[in-house]
């Protein structure tokens, strides 16, 4: 049985909740990342924000990044426990079309697994399965 830790990006940095959106941005750019966990001062995971986001929900609408808050930006959130088998990931993130999913053990973010990982642990024709669950819709 394959883990969700087996297959995660331990490196995950996060963002904090009272950070600006223009932080946000900087730190995915230096990072080269697509989307930051935001992490409250519990230091427990409360969203996650992506670049998207950015564009669509602050820039889009004509606010400031430098006065909006990563916070704001939180929404429903899915998870996975580190100690869940590949297939459990999988389901969560092709039936909430999630593309990044955090990975939690007691509590806190220690990982993410992201489509790449996926598909360095996958055969082509999950892969593809995978691919056409996440994007149909």
């Amino acid at each position: 049985m394959t883990t969700a830790r087996e297959i995660m990006n331990a490196g995950v940095q996060c963002i904090k909740e009272d950070q600006s959106l223009l932080d946000a941005a900087r730190m995915m750019r230096d990072l080269n990342v697509g989307s930051l966990p935001i992490c409250g001062k519990d230091d427990r995971l409360h969203g996650i924000i992506t670049d998207r986001d950015i564009v669509v929900r602050c820039v889009a609408e004509g606010r400031s990044c430098a006065d909006m808050k990563a916070g704001e930006m939180s929404g429903h959130l899915h998870w996975v426990n580190a100690d869940d088998d590949i297939s459990a990931v999988l389901r969560q993130m092709e039936d909430n079309q999630i593309r990044r999913m955090p990975v939690i053990e007691e509590h806190r973010l220690v990982g993410m697994v992201s489509e790449a990982d996926i598909a360095r642990h996958l055969p082509e024709d999950q892969i593809a399965e995978f691919v056409e669950r996440v994007y149909a819709r």
